[in-house]
């Protein structure tokens, strides 16, 4: 068996361009389905994933150990940068699910069996729709009160909202008020039984990150998220070591070698490699595995696509740490017509239960593909009140 192409087929879903990878093969109908989306950046990594092709052509498709390593260290530069991180994972991903469709098991079959009877997904508000994620309109905390309790009604046990402003690095407290009447708004309106996780989105430095995680921290937060730039791990740390609630990070860390440095530091209680960056399912199980040495809970960063999320789950039912599934279904209304997953989420609970289909259980419909070509994604630039450069 060989690998006779890598194919990307990209798909346009507003703020991101979904990259679907196919890596075809010489035996007639046996393909693998991976995704390496990394929002705008959608042209370099599908270039990235050209210049890797030369290197995989002809090679068995089984031996994804030794075809992840030709990928990470040859061509002289190490495959530790996001674009060609992002490029490694999406054919990664579509190794693994050749591995899977030849031996005719799901990938957690192939990595050990189930270790859980089924996986837990949560929401962001508004479901992935990026007005209601992204741009909720500041100092209304009725809104983010509403969109809480239309996760909750949709079986959701578990939300994620960006309720901490942009700031600049340093503020008064305006924007910690702000932030705190909005956490206050949704725990009221869901109650004490559903979990609300907090992303900062890398906003805040080092000390507004510390004010708003202490200002937050008696809001019973399942997570607090990226509360500064992950470059500053011991900052990070300093927070996580100064509240109780748990801190999670690392979706922007590429490379098991940059959660290793996260993890000796005790930087974090949940790390979130992103399973289409960090070096695909393979990187991603041997971050799991230190993780697991340091008792540190996983939980994917995954807004992406569907052969995103299938690969998420599978990692899911196959890693002891893992903890929770980051979903999004309402991005685009037509998200279900590009893919037939493998997975059925019961709406109570909003959980899933493992697939029988071989490898991710995903396919993609080219033809649904090719209704969405690629175009620029919206563009999310943020500016200081002062006119200055801000993080978005």
């Amino acid at each position: 068996m060989k690998i006779t192409a890598i194919e990307t087929h990209v798909c346009h879903a507003r703020m991101r361009n979904w990259v679907f990878v196919k890596v075809v093969t010489d035996q007639p109908g046996l393909w693998g389905w991976g995704e390496a989306t990394l929002e705008w950046h959608t042209r370099a990594v599908v270039g990235a994933i050209q210049d890797i092709e030369p290197l995989l052509l002809g090679e068995d498709p089984t031996r994804v150990e030794y075809l992840w390593q030709i990928m990470y260290r040859q061509h002289f530069w190490h495959g530790n940068g996001i674009v060609r991180g992002t490029a490694i994972s999406g054919i990664d991903l579509a190794l693994w699910d050749i591995v899977g469709k030849v031996h005719g098991v799901p990938c957690h079959k192939l990595w050990g069996g189930p270790v859980r009877d089924h996986v837990r997904m949560y929401s962001h508000l508004g479901g992935g729709k990026m007005e209601d994620f992204y741009q909720t309109a500041p100092a209304d905390a009725g809104r983010f009160a509403d969109l809480a309790q239309a996760a909750v009604a949709e079986g959701f046990t578990a939300f994620k909202t960006m309720a901490v402003p942009e700031t600049m690095p340093l503020e008064g407290l305006q924007p910690i008020h702000y932030a705190e009447k909005c956490v206050a708004a949704m725990r009221e309106a869901v109650g004490p039984g559903i979990d609300i996780m907090v992303d900062c989105h890398a906003r805040p430095s080092p000390r507004m990150g510390h004010l708003f995680a202490k200002a937050l921290e008696p809001y019973g937060l399942y997570w607090f998220e990226e509360p500064c730039w992950p470059e500053a791990a011991e900052d990070i740390a300093a927070i996580q070591r100064a509240v109780s609630t748990p801190i999670a990070t690392g979706e922007r860390l590429v490379g098991i070698h940059a959660f290793r440095d996260l993890l000796e530091k005790r930087a974090c209680s949940v790390i979130q490699p992103d399973i289409t960056h960090c070096g695909g399912l393979s990187e991603a199980r041997r971050i799991a595995a230190l993780a697991e040495a340091y008792r540190v809970s996983v939980a994917p960063h995954n807004p992406q696509g569907p052969v995103s999320t299938a690969a998420s789950l599978e990692f899911g039912f196959s890693q002891p740490s893992y903890i929770i599934c980051e979903a999004v279904h309402l991005d685009v209304p037509w998200r279900a017509d590009v893919c037939t997953e493998c997975f059925t989420v019961r709406s109570e609970g909003r959980i899933v239960e493992p697939s029988a289909r071989p490898g991710l259980g995903v396919e993609i419909n080219e033809k649904e593909v090719a209704k969405h070509p690629f175009e620029p994604e919206v563009p999310m630039r943020t500016f200081y009140k002062d006119g200055s450069v801000g993080d978005w």
